[in-house]
This record gives structure tokens, C-alpha cells and sequence, in this order.
């Protein structure tokens, strides 16, 4: 069974290589640099918010049930304003829901 990625570098890695895009491909199609995008996949870089959505729309990374995209760019800035005791709270919250979800199925 592969394992499912849980960070966001790991999501756009795995997106970008589904893809058949290469860093160079990508870089140049965000207008970012190679160095950057190694860092977000790699190092837990955290882009910013312009440049996660070039990204999320050159990759199409979305979700798999239709959502409202303000809705989705609302949470998207929320998070941006949570502190890191938050994010740890929020991110165990969203893996059970999603665990609970695959139990379900």
C-alpha cells in the first residue's frame, strides 16, 4: 500500500511528479526558483500565498468533492494566521477526520 503524503512539500512532490513536470517545467511556469520549490518540497518551506495557488493551479491539486473556492481560500488564509500549537491542533483534527472518513469507505 503507498503511503499517502501528509506534508505539503510532500503533496506538491508527488503532484508535480504525477504530473510528468520537472522542477525546471514548474519553476518556470510559477516564476519561482528552483532553489525555492527544493525548499517547499523538501525542507518544509512554507510558501506564500501567491505562490501556493500557481502551484495548486499548474499541478490541478484539488479536492476531490467540489468546494466553493472562497471557501477553500478562507481557510487557506486562516491558516496562514494560526500559530504552531494551532497547526498541531488543527492537522491532528484534519488526519481523523480523514482517517474516519477511510473507515467509513
Amino acid at each position: 500500500m503507498q503511503k499517502r503524503p501528509e506534508t505539503l512539500g510532500e503533496i506538491i512532490k508527488t503532484a508535480r511528479d504525477k504530473s510528468d513536470l520537472t522542477v525546471e517545467e514548474l519553476t518556470a511556469r510559477v516564476g519561482i526558483s528552483e532553489r525555492y520549490l527544493y525548499r517547499i518540497e523538501n525542507e518544509g518551506k512554507v510558501p506564500t500565498f501567491e505562490v501556493l495557488k500557481k502551484i495548486v493551479r499548474e499541478l490541478a491539486i484539488y479536492p476531490e468533492k467540489p468546494v466553493k473556492d472562497s471557501e477553500v481560500e478562507d481557510l487557506v488564509h486562516m491558516l496562514y494566521s494560526c500559530d504552531d500549537r494551532s497547526l498541531k491542533i488543527i492537522r491532528a483534527t484534519v488526519k481523523a477526520a480523514l482517517e474516519s472518513q477511510t473507515e467509513k469507505e
